[in-house]
């Protein structure tokens, strides 16, 4: 309130001050000015005629004393004896023709010529210093003109203590409007924006300093004219901003809650995620399954923390090995746990004979020990197709309303000659490579998508693996594998690098992984990746693995 008290000490300083203050006393100035003028030529008229009475009233008295028939010489005697006078400084009687009869003192300025015949002309000097007055017959009641040369200094000193009498005074009653204005103006407008502006000072401090609300000097203003209302559209908006504030001040509390409580909820997602993860890295194979003269690698990159896609080979008989690459529709969690139940379902269904080195086998060697000893054993495609078949009708007999799906490709291979069954169910086309590069076999699909729809037939084909042929299976991650600009890495760049022949199946996983992550550069991977490949390592390599 003390910084208030002192801006309105000084408000007789203030521009707004200055500015009113000005401008009234310049109007009374004005107002005063313009009534002054036509005053000052009124009293100017006034002082002249009294000179001009005067005159008259003296003529006149000699006028009376001549007589009526007294020559010229004795009426120009007693014309000429005003001279003695002050006021009177020259002169010339005329006939009534013209006729000069004599002059005395200063030669008038007006000629008899400019006389009116039948009234009284004067004449104002440019100086205001003389004043002809001339008197025509008709005044003078004889048949004679008189011109009078006046000295109007008087006049002119009166006029000049007049205007000074009345400038004083105009400027006495311009200070006394101004300051009667300014008072009450003072206490009725300046004061109260003096106030208002200070509150704005202050209202926009404590808004960007965040503050509480102060104490508003022009609070205690109640008016009903247009500054009250101001005053109260201040008081108003800063209500209102205020208000704003304090919901935006709420509402980031509210945000920075939630986002804690995001932050906190992603932290334990991401565990959880990392959990899932680990679990399902475990579902595949910690070490790939060597078998003498064949070589097996793989290659998996989710896009995810967890995935859809899976590889697996394991033993199924002393004479055959069972692999499977799949890609379960989707990504992220849900796909993940399809891809666990695939897998399971596959081995079981598949007759997998050992668990991590352990006989799955009954003591009859067979699976279960109610089989009769005398069934026959099962063949290798069978089982293929009873693993894939069964698979498919639970999945879409249990979890059909899901709409879970998986593309998925089974093959049985006895390591022995090479010979492969397959189920290939809606799966890209896994490759037979030769040993100098180029694609001998292409095998593509021999069934639908698996667990779409129950009782679908999946047939059985073959395919024959040759000593230095490469088997090369992948998912559609491989060939949609987009770069920075949105091209796809395609399955024409993908069968180029086939083309080309790689000593083992670990060097042919490595080009294709390499080449695609240069292609897709710091672009994010929007699917994911796997890679098996399975040689048959020829026999003179065998041999030669064998003895070192």
């Amino acid at each position: 309130m003390s910084s208030s008290r002192q801006a309105l000490s000084r408000n007789p300083l203030a521009r707004l001050s200055r500015r009113i203050v000005f401008w009234v006393f310049t109007s009374v100035i004005v107002i005063e000015t313009l009534i002054f003028i036509p005053s000052f030529y009124n009293r100017e008229k006034e002082l002249l005629n009294q000179l001009k009475e005067v005159s008259t009233a003296r003529v006149a008295l000699i006028m009376q004393i001549v007589a009526p028939d007294a020559s010229d010489d004795v009426l120009f005697a007693h014309v000429k004896k005003l001279l003695n006078d002050r006021v009177v400084v020259g002169g010339a009687l005329f006939k009534a023709d013209g006729e000069k009869i004599g002059e005395f003192g200063e030669m008038p300025e007006l000629r008899v010529a400019n006389v009116n015949q039948s009234g009284m002309t004067f004449l104002l000097s440019r100086d205001k210093s003389r004043y002809d007055i001339a008197c025509s017959p008709v005044e003078l009641q004889r048949d004679y003109r008189l011109i009078l040369r006046h000295n109007s200094s008087t006049v002119k000193q009166d006029l000049w203590a007049f205007f000074l009498r009345i400038a004083v005074l105009v400027v006495i009653i311009s200070l006394f409007v101004t300051i009667g204005t300014w008072i009450p103006l003072r206490r009725i407008v300046v004061n109260p924006i003096l106030k208002l502006r200070n509150d704005l000072i202050r209202a926009g401090e404590t808004i960007s300093k965040d503050q509480k609300t102060p104490e508003f000097s022009s609070a205690n203003i109640h008016r009903q004219d247009e500054l009250g209302e101001v005053i109260r559209a201040f008081h108003h908006m800063y209500s209102q901003i205020s208000d704003a504030i304090d919901e935006r001040k709420n509402a980031e509390e509210a945000l920075q809650e939630s986002f804690q409580q995001v932050e906190a909820y992603s932290k334990v997602l991401n565990n959880e995620l990392e959990k899932g993860r680990q679990m399902q890295v475990n579902f595949l194979p910690n070490q790939l399954l060597q078998m003498p003269g064949w070589e097996t690698a793989a290659f998996f990159k989710p896009a995810r923390q967890v995935s859809g896609d899976f590889y697996d080979v394991f033993k199924l008989s002393e004479d055959s090995i069972g692999f499977v690459i799949a890609d379960v529709c989707d990504k992220g969690v849900g796909a993940a746990l399809f891809m666990a139940l695939f897998r399971s379902l596959i081995r079981i269904f598949s007759g997998q004979t050992t668990l991590e080195g352990s006989p799955m086998v009954g003591r009859n060697g067979h699976f279960n020990d109610q089989v009769p000893q005398d069934s026959m054993p099962i063949p290798a495609e069978v089982k293929a197709l009873n693993a894939v078949q069964l698979t498919n009708n639970y999945i879409a007999l249990n979890h059909g309303d899901l709409a879970m799906f998986a593309t998925l490709f089974f093959g049985i291979l006895n390591p022995d000659n090479g010979l492969l069954n397959y189920i290939n169910g809606g799966h890209e086309p896994l490759y037979i490579v030769g040993p100098e590069g180029g694609i001998k076999a292409n095998l593509s699909a021999t069934g639908p998508s698996v667990g779409i729809q129950s009782k679908i037939e999946f047939k059985v084909k073959q395919a024959q693996m040759e000593p230095g042929d490469i088997l090369l299976g992948y998912t559609d991650g491989v060939t949609e594998a987009s770069a920075a600009d949105g091209r796809f890495f395609t399955r024409d760049r993908f069968l180029t690098i086939l083309e080309r022949p790689v000593p083992t199946a670990t060097d042919l996983i490595d080009q294709i992984a390499t080449t695609l992550q240069n292609y897709i550069g710091q672009a994010d991977q929007f699917d994911d990746i796997t890679l098996l490949a399975m040689r048959r390592i020829p026999e003179r390599n065998s041999i030669s693995a064998g003895l070192g």
